[in-house]
């Protein structure tokens, strides 16, 4: 099969055009290595293996630049091959060579993985060991990561959460803590961490105890004489989560 034209194009690519009117988009490393760049003529064994390895290197090329965008898990690449239909043996074949060069690594992964969390995102420790491990990284290798941030950190991201949460509050304390900490646990953060920093925060539920009190005065004081209205109210209060003293404080100001 004579070889019509070699024509140099950008990124180490090169148009092979042959007497057949076929053409082949390759790269210079395989022209190279096949010894064809000057050649006039190739058989069609040498014209097969030059397409096989050409359609090879398309393929590790593609995977290559996915896993170049961010950080990549072994299980997303696998889930990416699969869904371009590359076959297990060609998968294998390029999943050795990213890990040789270095572009698959559970550790560097789970590094990055943990910093992006703990810097761009509200997630908790338990949180993002789930996600990991949801990546198929190893237990181990995740909690030697985890570790190396310590719990003041993770107090930190739940003290600016909280902050977050109780801007314009209107529910009574014991009600906002209950809602704060199982809010918490579902971002993946421990109850222990959790109440600590709970029980060191001062929430004024004045404007929220008015508030109800006003709804409940409005909706039932058709219904009631003043002293049972007052009861009925005092009683709802408190099943709210109010503090029975702060409810009698503010009851003896009305």
């Amino acid at each position: 099969m004579r070889i019509k034209k070699i024509t140099k194009l950008k990124s180490g690519k090169y148009k092979m055009e042959f007497d057949n009117n076929t053409k082949i988009i390759t790269y210079d490393n395989i022209l190279i290595k096949n010894n064809i760049l000057f050649k006039k003529e190739i058989d069609d064994e040498l014209y097969n293996k030059l397409y096989n390895e050409t359609l090879d290197y398309n393929l590790y090329s593609r995977v290559l630049k996915y896993t170049l965008i961010k950080m990549r898990s072994l299980k997303e690449i696998k889930k990416y091959m699969n869904k371009l239909e590359i076959n297990e043996e060609e998968q294998n074949k390029i999943v050795s060579k990213l890990q040789e060069n270095n572009f698959i690594n559970d550790n560097k992964f789970t590094e990055a993985f943990i910093a992006d969390k703990i810097n761009l995102s509200s997630s908790g420790p338990n949180k993002i060991k789930k996600e990991l491990l949801e990546h198929d990284v190893n237990i181990d290798v995740i909690d030697e990561y985890l570790s190396k941030y310590d719990d003041e950190i993770f107090k930190e991201k739940i003290d600016k959460i909280i902050q977050k949460k109780i801007v314009n509050n209107n529910k009574s304390e014991y009600i906002l803590k209950s809602k704060l900490t199982n809010y918490l646990l579902d971002l993946g953060y421990d109850l222990d961490m959790i109440k600590e920093c709970l029980s060191k925060l001062k929430i004024d539920c004045s404007n929220a105890l008015e508030k109800e009190y006003n709804k409940l005065f409005r909706k039932l004081q058709s219904k009631f004489d003043k002293e049972e209205l007052e009861k009925q109210i005092k009683n709802k209060l408190y099943q709210k989560g109010y503090n029975l003293s702060e409810i009698n404080e503010f009851l003896s100001l009305k």
